[in-house]
């Protein structure tokens, strides 16, 4: 009996993103301004295509805008690749690249996706990412506030498949497809515990959608050709580059906090007290800015009525290990947090005591002066 043909895909795209830690925010009605002055091109405010705004929304909508298409060669082949760019206020840029396929066979859409993976992704400085990143900069200066001097970086691909050379089910694509090489990038055979780890995170809403998610891919058939589920993927990928980086920021605090706790103590004047008020004041304002900025990282993107979406974006949080990431900077306010009412408990009892002692000064200088003019 002969095996059923292994469907082809017809019609999609593979989209390589890079996101960047920028700046502690970006001004985005400024960068709209820059935009439309230095290049004349007109810019949006991104928004779920496909889902109602009161189901799911964006906190702040970042702005977005297509830079100019460039050729790309893979395996000796040269394709024209889109670049879309997005600033988000609280201060990633995020960059997409995507190549249109059409007429492949699912091995060959695979083994593109693995290619183009090793040529831009992790480890991979390509300068098409460098040469982007750093025009924007350059561009966007006035809007960009305290720039981050070290960027920090998170990537990810996504296969999209809109068309096959056959109507597909969801049910049909898990049968007939392997999606193993595409989701793993491995060309060996894994054990069936390894490929039930790897398919966990599947999702379909109608019978012809479907979506496997995986911590640094995606597989995504979309028949209608929305980009909800794929805009989804790059907020909570934005959202764990920022938690890295106050994480990052937070464990460089710690020590520096100690070791300026410990000078202040060890001076032994009179400016003790306002020494340690300084220093209080800098770990309130340390704490205020990081609560602030991940309050808007946290409500970045609004989720109520659609459960389809709410449930890939729940799990793509828990997937990239956001809420983990999250839970380490809440940790580390709550130690400075701790740090700094201690501090300030601290400096209010050392100036009782000083003003204490001055009064007990006083008192004995009033007394001997008065001996003084007694005798």
């Amino acid at each position: 009996m002969d095996q059923p043909k292994i469907p082809s895909v017809a019609q999609g795209e593979i989209i390589a993103y890079r996101l960047f830690e920028a700046a502690y925010e970006i001004d985005l009605a400024q960068a709209e301004e820059i935009w439309q002055m230095q290049r004349g091109a007109s810019s949006a405010r991104k928004r779920l295509s496909a889902t109602p705004a009161k189901a799911v929304d964006y906190d702040v909508p970042p702005m977005e805008f297509s830079l100019q298409p460039i050729w790309l060669t893979v395996e000796g082949t040269a394709y024209e690749a889109t670049i879309t760019a997005r600033l988000y206020d609280f201060g990633v840029i995020s960059l997409a690249l995507g190549i249109a396929v059409a007429g492949q066979s699912w091995d060959a859409f695979s083994r593109l996706l693995n290619t183009l993976d090793a040529t831009l992704g992790p480890g991979a400085g390509h300068e098409i990412w460098t040469g982007s990143i750093n025009e924007l900069r350059t561009l966007f200066a006035d809007a960009l506030m305290r720039p981050t001097p070290n960027m920090l970086d998170e990537d990810y691909i996504v296969g999209r498949v809109r068309a096959f050379d056959r109507p597909m089910t969801a049910q049909e694509i898990q049968h007939d497809l392997d999606l193993v090489p595409l989701l793993s990038g491995d060309t060996l055979p894994l054990s069936k515990d390894a490929r039930d780890d790897l398919l966990r995170k599947r999702f379909s809403y109608y019978l012809d959608d479907f979506v496997v998610l995986t911590w640094d891919r995606a597989f995504i058939f979309e028949p209608r050709g929305d980009s909800d589920v794929m805009d989804v993927l790059e907020v909570a990928n934005a959202q764990l580059l920022e938690m890295r980086y106050y994480d990052e920021l937070l464990d460089a605090e710690l020590p520096r906090m100690y070791q300026l706790v410990a000078a202040t103590r060890r001076t032994g004047n009179l400016l003790f007290p306002r020494r340690l008020s300084r220093l209080a004041r800098r770990l309130y304002t340390l704490v205020a800015e990081v609560t602030e900025l991940t309050e808007k990282v946290d409500n970045a993107l609004q989720v109520t009525e659609d459960v389809y979406l709410a449930r890939l974006y729940t799990a793509a949080l828990d997937l990239f290990r956001v809420r983990l990431v999250s839970a380490a900077v809440d940790r580390k306010l709550a130690i400075i947090r701790d740090t700094y009412a201690a501090l300030y408990d601290e400096a209010s009892g050392s100036r009782t005591a000083l003003m204490e002692l001055m009064i007990v000064l006083l008192i004995v200088i009033e007394i001997v002066l008065a001996v003084v003019h007694r005798v």
